[in-house]
């Protein structure tokens, strides 16, 4: 529920507007109050009276409102919410925030704000897929603007692929998990590292393994579901961001570790990204057939889990690392929490499907034993993880 709690709801211009009236109702049947604002490009899809008839007040539109910048409006009305949400965000307000414009009273109250800003883009899939896009999109998660990321499916413009508003539902799912986190671990940061990391070998190559990063996204959905603040650092992935989630996106091993460390503090670290322990100075030019075969001089990567869970005043109360064998699973897992000094290694058996497969069978290895688990879904799997380091930060 979200009683008592304020959102500012920017609606930008795009045809996905009108969903921002059903979220409206929605925000409000949970409790919560919205003061919804508009541009001048929403106002040709929505207009202020149906805006402000859902929300039960005033619909702002003008940051030359003589009554309301004689009261410094546009810093009152950032001010007062516990939230901003943009939606839909069009490339344009993307791209206002990212430089720092303020030319309007979308964009003048997104730059005032000192609350929590979250933004749900909509839009064409080659406007989405930009460089530019995807640049002021990097930039904002940076700066801790949480980006819910839109679907994929057909669009008003007759396209297919990603760019789609995700349904009022499930953006009402992700105000509720910033604005009103409920569960056991609610107050607790969580990061957590799913995927894989690419090295490059050349431009068009790379090292890599094959895991999806299904298992990673599951735990970061299940620990926010719990009420967590989660920090989700993602390899390359073709995965939908968890609602309620933050998520960085990286490359390589090492992107991936300044990405970890810039996320902390932490109360708890779930580390279940294969990282590759390895990579190669890339060639500048890729590397012709005719050429013989190339020799890779091999440099080792660093190890995020150990030095994440070395004593100093930066270790997350609790590191949780993985583990993935082909065998002698149980012997390596437990010679990896010795000597990675973590809390807890999940281990399990990747000889068969279960990177890119949909069940998991993991083993919890720590200091007092191992408890295997039951084979589940890599949901399931989750959830049960999820509750166990629940336990962890109950208090007595």
């Amino acid at each position: 529920m979200l009683a008592g709690k304020r959102l500012l709801l920017i609606i930008g211009g795009g045809i996905a507007a009108y969903k921002a009236l059903e979220l409206i109702r929605l925000v409000r049947s949970a409790g919560g109050c919205v003061t919804p604002v508009l541009t001048r490009a929403a106002q040709q899809f929505v207009t202020p009276m149906a805006a402000a008839a859902l929300a039960e007040q005033r619909a702002y539109t003008d940051l030359f409102d003589l009554k309301d910048e004689a009261e410094m409006g546009h810093i009152r009305l950032s001010r007062e919410a516990d939230l901003l949400l943009v939606c839909p965000a069009t490339a344009d307000l993307l791209a206002k925030m990212a430089a720092g414009l303020a030319d309007d009273l979308a964009s003048t109250l997104l730059l005032a704000t000192d609350k929590h800003v979250m933004v749900a883009p909509a839009m064409n899939v080659r406007m989405w897929e930009h460089p530019a896009t995807q640049a002021n999109v990097a930039t904002l998660s940076a700066r801790g603007v949480h980006v819910i990321a839109p679907e994929v499916g057909a669009m008003a413009c007759g396209e297919h692929g990603p760019g789609r508003l995700p349904e009022p539902a499930q953006l009402l799912s992700a105000i509720q998990a910033r604005l009103a986190p409920q569960g056991p671990l609610a107050g607790r940061h969580a990061l957590v590292t799913a995927g894989p990391t690419h090295e490059p070998i050349d431009p068009v190559r790379y090292l890599a393994n094959r895991s999806s990063g299904r298992q990673g996204f599951a735990i970061a959905d299940a620990l926010a579901s719990r009420g967590a603040r989660v920090t989700l650092v993602a390899g390359p992935v073709a995965l939908a961001t968890p609602a309620g989630v933050r998520r960085v996106d990286v490359e390589t091993a090492r992107e991936m570790e300044a990405a970890v460390m810039a996320a902390l503090p932490a109360d708890l670290a779930v580390l279940v990204a294969a990282v590759a322990d390895w990579r190669v100075d890339p060639a500048p030019a890729k590397r012709k057939k005719g050429e013989g075969a190339p020799t890779l001089a091999l440099v080792e990567n660093p190890d995020i889990l150990a030095r994440l869970a070395a004593p100093g005043p930066h270790r997350p109360a609790r590191v949780v690392g993985f583990a993935a064998e082909t065998h002698d699973v149980l012997t390596h897992a437990q010679a990896k929490l010795a000597g990675k000094g973590c809390d807890m290694i999940v281990a399990n058996d990747v000889s068969g499907d279960v990177m890119g497969g949909a069940r998991n069978t993991v083993h919890l290895v720590t200091a007092d034993g191992v408890e295997s688990l039951p084979e589940a879904s890599k949901e399931e799997v989750a959830a049960m993880l999820a509750d166990r380091f629940a336990r962890w930060f109950a208090r007595p």
